[in-house]
């Protein structure tokens, strides 16, 4: 696999919450009007311009978050719940190819994609099944995935260390890459469809917008 990305530093533009007393961001979605975070027991959102929450499901969400225009798709303990944001009833399950190594997700092109955390992988999968159809290599631990205009990004955090990475999903080759501020790792990502990502600061329990770089 090649890389041969163009380093640049991350601009973070806002910082959100603590959202819970010594909790964690696991996770981060975006459904167009709120971003949601999974805080471990429980799923919760908020107004991004504003800051205010705005709902708070009870559901076990010690991982990635997705959600595919009706339906959130939350990870606790190797399984993906499908779940009915009106009520917060889970509608199905389906188990993760990447077990309780499941670490980021998110919905495009019909499919979830979930990274494999310490096997340095990004799985694109059947949502109805979970059956592996893609395998993308990491050169680095995966901890969040989004996608931003069809270009495909992941979270890192290794060593105490992370970047928001612009992959190609056909060979995994690094294409560009933006280096976070000392002390801010990435424990989930999601693309907000305009001009930034939200980054899960993990045990901070805070959450960070970073610009994206603009487009000729």
């Amino acid at each position: 696999m090649v890389d041969r990305r163009a380093k640049a530093k991350a601009e973070v533009v806002r910082e959100y919450g603590p959202f819970s007393e010594g909790g964690k961001v696991n996770g981060v979605t975006y459904d167009g009007e709120s971003v949601w975070l999974a805080t471990g027991d429980r799923l919760q959102s908020f107004e991004p311009e504003s800051g205010a929450s705005t709902r708070v499901l009870d559901v076990a969400a010690d991982a990635g978050t997705a959600f595919d225009g009706r339906y959130l798709f939350q990870l606790a303990d190797g399984v993906i719940q499908k779940i009915d944001p009106a009520t917060g009833a889970i509608v199905s399950k389906v188990p993760s190819p990447a077990a309780e190594g499941s670490a980021g997700l998110t919905w495009a092109e019909g499919t979830l994609w979930v990274g494999h955390h310490r096997e340095r992988k990004i799985l694109q999968i059947d949502p109805g099944t979970g059956t592996v159809l893609r395998t993308i290599a990491s050169t680095r631990f995966v901890t969040g995935v989004t996608f931003a205009d069809g270009e495909l990004w992941h979270g890192t955090w290794e060593n105490d260390e992370s970047e928001l990475r612009h992959v190609s999903q056909e060979t995994g080759e690094v294409l560009e890459a933006l280096v976070m501020p000392d002390g801010m790792n990435v424990s989930g990502l999601e693309y907000d469809g305009k001009s930034l990502f939200y980054c899960g600061g993990g045990a901070t329990g805070k959450l960070r917008a970073v610009k994206r770089p603009r487009r000729a």
